[in-house]
């Protein structure tokens, strides 16, 4: 089993970052590009695209909880994925976010490893984007 976790700084305060991370509407402008995301439902996700196993869309248990500042997600039926994104206050104005990422069937280090590390780093520095969109009154 993998696991993956980075946190990255957010130019806005928790309650901005936390509602462009858990608008399931603009999350393909963030997630890694080849990943895509729809509501299928109270709670539940469809994802498919070119970083999803197998063919065809997947369906994922999704829930975020404005009072604690968190997402979470799982594979409902690939059970060896999961994750969670929380957000925090920090200095000024600003707010952190951490991700973390469970993969049963991916190993922690080597090639595929550090290919997950950088689509995680990609993707909090696209969040960081689109925060700063919204922040801006320009999303």
């Amino acid at each position: 089993m993998a696991e993956f976790e980075a946190t990255r700084r957010m130019p806005a305060n928790s309650m901005i970052v936390y509602g462009v991370a858990s608008d399931v509407d603009i999350m393909d402008r963030w997630l890694p590009q080849g990943l895509s995301v729809h509501d299928s439902g109270p709670g539940i996700l469809e994802a498919g695209g070119d970083l999803i196993p197998g063919s065809g869309k997947h369906e994922g248990l999704f829930r975020a909880s404005e009072d604690q500042l968190r997402v979470e997600w799982g594979g409902r039926d690939h059970p060896g994925y999961a994750g969670w994104l929380q957000v925090s206050d920090a200095a000024a104005g600003t707010s952190e976010v951490t991700v973390h990422i469970s993969l049963l069937d991916e190993p922690d280090s080597g090639a595929r490893a550090d290919e997950v590390r950088d689509l995680l780093d990609r993707s909090l520095d696209r969040l960081a984007d689109e925060v700063t969109r919204r922040a801006s009154g320009r999303a």
